[in-house]
């Protein structure tokens, strides 16, 4: 850019920082580095002119003329005050632009020879005019913006007709960076500096509305809050008035007067306390103030220190334990033994007792039937399917919608802190990537580690060693062994048909007349009806389905009444067809006759026991063994095990000792959709395979269930009870069992016991003595005759006992 330099002179120079100088712009700073007081006063000696130029690097404090800009501003030096903190003011007036010809040597101070920059000569265009027009419309806009300006400026603005003296005046009074300020002051054209001052307006304007804006809505908020405290205050002193008052600091201090009132331990009452100082603090309505409440009164409402008086009388207990429920003696004199201790004893913690049986059998109404016997309250806990830990010890209170898990929510409902929790289907439980709920649940089944429970909600120990907690579990196996090992085991059996009819008269009718709207004037149903429907409509171990048939026939005979009023409903066994149908089930597939190959075996499942016959049938082949029924691996493995075992006794009982090579073999359990599985047919398939290969037939009236080993002992297995059932409703009377099963025999149902002959054996040779028909004698081992399987497959052959 170049310049037209006229009257040269030497001036001192004053270095500025953070300033830049415009012509006829009037400035008052304080100068406080000495160079810079010696040049004002060396200019005030001459004719109070002196050269200002900012500097390049405004940190330097010793600068020479080389860091400062070329183009800056010759000033007068209108008045000078000196100040008590070795500063001066001065008050200076711009002249116009000069630009630095070359330094001048001066000890005392900063000089400089310096040219003034000559106005160019021009004549105002309209574009000219344009510009300055647009150049005040953005000024004023600029002053609405920035309220720091006073407001004659705007005034001078409108009576400045001069271009560059107005470009010069409005660029001094704006808030510009310094460096942009700087290009203005050395930009000589003057229509190129005012479209360069109004860009730079611009930009201001715009940045001075994000500003405003922020600014508003900053105000507005604190208003608001300022607003929202002030309104609170009045409200709140409204309602001391009114003696409704339900402020923070309020509500806090009554929760605080309520936790010291429970007489909690000194680390509870401590921490529920600190959590009250919180709420104090909290904003009214914040939601952070909203979780610490509900917390505080979550604890507040659990009975720490509420108790339910027990009343254990022993008669009374027996008599309601009677009246609730017929047979269970086995249970109900467990109960008993247990609320005796109790009575005896404050300090005897309870063994947390398993009621496992089929479905139906009245495990989670006996418990309930306890809870009322000796006046505790209740509560039931289904556990099935359930794969979260948090279910059982609640969610932490970092997370949103945290609660407390299921046993504090328990204790809670029941504002109890010694009620009787009923944890039922705990062998349905799962697990998954959230955690085991197995695993939280050894804490609370374990009577040394539960007085301090602590549930991640409620984060504060809770005693749960009054609680008395009964289970309940159908499938024994099904329950993971930690927590077997916690708790004492009760198993219920199916009920027999004695007892259905019996708990059908005693409870189920009376129940369901009182449903159905009927009386006993006008529904009779004989003792054989009940018994045809447990044994033909019905097919369970406990008394669910025969409840629903029973409200199957009340419904029917409603509609009857209904239709004639006067009319009385009795329903006997011949009649049942009429209002059920068909009759839905047979007794279990026991033949009548003495088979070949054909054993009747005793299985467990989880809803009892029932007969498992196996079939073997033996054809000429290739020595395949074939294995059908839906078998699992270890039935599988009890099949090969009988095989080996016939083909080490073949010689002793005269079989082909080639026949496993020579024929195929095929052991079947009937109903092939339903999965069957465990070791305890083991002996069924091995006398099952003897016959077939010497065609002995089985006695019908026999059935049998014990493990085989290769050398043909019988091992014990489980479930004796349930099987038993099986074969007492089949209407079996002899079963062979292992002999260390015999022991087992006592705790069996004395129906059963009277009706069944128990055989217990220890080898397979006394299964086959006792439970064959033999056809064909054997006087002599070493006979040359060898006894071939039979031709046909299947074939009946009845003997005459």
């Amino acid at each position: 850019m170049s310049y037209t330099l006229i009257n040269e002179i030497t001036l001192p120079v004053l270095p500025l920082r953070g300033i830049v100088v415009f012509p006829k712009m009037m400035l008052h700073f304080d100068v406080g580095r000495k160079k810079s007081i010696r040049a004002i006063h060396q200019a005030m000696n001459n004719n109070q002119l002196i050269f200002l130029s900012t500097q390049k690097d405004a940190m330097k404090s010793d600068p020479n003329v080389k860091d400062v800009f070329e183009i800056g501003v010759v000033a007068k030096v209108v008045q000078v005050l000196k100040e008590s903190n070795d500063t001066t003011r001065v008050v200076i007036e711009g002249q116009y632009r000069a630009k630095v010809i070359e330094p001048v040597e001066n000890k005392t101070c900063l000089c400089a020879t310096v040219g003034e920059i000559a106005e160019p000569v021009h004549r105002k265009t309209v574009r000219e005019l344009a510009l300055i027009r647009t150049l005040k419309t953005q000024f004023e806009k600029y002053m609405e913006l920035s309220p720091k300006l006073p407001p004659d400026i705007m005034y001078k603005v409108g009576l400045s007709s001069d271009s560059g003296e107005l470009c010069d005046y409005v660029a001094g009074n704006v808030m510009l960076d310094i460096s942009l300020k700087q290009m203005l002051l050395e930009t000589i054209n003057i229509s190129d500096r005012i479209e360069a001052l109004i860009d730079a307006l611009q930009n201001e304007i715009y940045l001075l509305k994000i500003e405003q804006d922020i600014l508003d809505k900053t105000k507005e908020k604190i208003d608001k809050s300022q607003k929202d405290y002030y309104l609170r205050e009045q409200l709140h002193t409204i309602e001391e008035e009114l003696g409704e008052d339900d402020s923070p600091s309020f509500e806090a201090h009554s929760l605080a007067e309520k936790i010291r009132s429970m007489n909690l331990s000194a680390d509870v009452e401590e921490t529920l306390l600190k959590e009250c100082n919180k709420l104090e603090k909290m904003p009214y309505g914040s939601n952070e103030a909203a979780v610490i409440r509900t917390y505080i009164e979550t604890c507040i409402e659990l009975p720490w220190n509420i108790s339910t008086e027990e009343i254990i009388d022993l008669p009374k207990v027996r008599k309601q334990l009677d009246k609730d429920h017929y047979g269970l003696d086995k249970v109900k004199e467990r109960i008993i033994e247990q609320l005796a201790v109790r009575k005896l004893s404050d300090k005897a913690k309870g063994q947390i007792i398993c009621f496992v049986g089929p479905p139906g059998v009245g495990k989670t109404s006996v418990a309930m039937s306890i809870a009322k016997a000796i006046g505790r309250k209740s509560a039931r806990i289904s556990l099935g399917g359930v794969k979260d830990e948090a279910e059982i010890r609640g969610h932490r209170r970092t997370y949103i919608g945290s609660m407390p898990g299921r046993i504090m929510s328990a204790i809670k409902q029941c504002k109890s802190n010694n009620p009787l929790l009923i944890l039922d289907e705990i062998d349905k439980l799962s697990n998954d990537y959230k955690g085991d709920p197995t695993s939280a649940l050894l804490e609370v089944l374990d009577s040394e580690q539960n007085f301090a429970f602590v549930d991640h909600y409620i984060d504060l120990p809770f005693d749960l060693s009054n609680v008395m907690f009964i289970t309940t579990a159908n499938d024994y196996d099904a329950i993971p062994t930690p927590l077997l090992d916690r708790m004492e085991v009760i198993e219920l059996s199916s009920y027999t048909a004695v007892e259905k009819l019996n708990i059908a008269k005693k409870h189920l009718i009376p129940k369901q007349l009182e449903i159905n709207g009927l009386t006993k004037k006008n529904f009779k149903l004989t003792d054989k009806a009940i018994y045809a429907l447990i044994e033909g409509y019905t097919k369970e171990a406990g008394v669910r389905t025969l409840e629903r048939v029973l409200a199957s026939l009340m419904r029917k005979a409603a509609v009857s009444i209904i239709e004639n009023p006067d009319s009385v409903v009795r329903i006997t066994d011949k009649d049942l067809e009429k209002y059920l149908g068909p009759i839905k089930y047979l007794n279990d597939e026991k033949s009548k006759k003495n088979e070949i190959g054909v054993v009747n075996g005793l299985a467990y499942t989880s809803v009892g026991g029932t007969l498992l016959p196996i079939e073997c049938a033996v054809m000429p082949g290739s020595g395949k063994l074939e294995l059908t029924g839906s078998l699992g691996d270890v039935m599988q493995e009890s099949a090969k095990t009988a095989v080996s075992y016939i083909r080490t006794v073949s010689e002793k009982y005269a079989i082909d000792p080639d026949f496993y090579k020579d024929y195929d073999i095929h052991i079947h359990a009937p109903e092939g959709a339903t999965p069957k599985d465990g070791p305890s047919a083991g002996v069924t398939m091995a006398l099952a395979l003897y016959s077939a290969l010497t065609s002995n037939p089985v006695r019908y009236d026999f059935a049998m269930t014990g493990e085989i080993t290769l050398l043909g002992k019988v091992l014990p297995i489980g479930g004796l009870r349930e099987k038993s059932m099986a074969a007492y409703r089949a209407k079996i009377k002899n079963v062979i069992i292992p002999k260390d099963n015999e022991r087992d025999i006592v705790e069996l149902d004395t129906a059963v016991k009277e009706y069944i002959n128990f055989i217990p054996v220890s080898s397979v040779d006394e299964i086959i003595s006792l439970a064959t028909v033999k056809t064909r004698k054997i006087t002599n081992k070493n006979v040359d005759v060898v006894i071939q399987p039979p031709k046909s497959i299947g074939k009946r052959v009845e003997v005459t006992q």
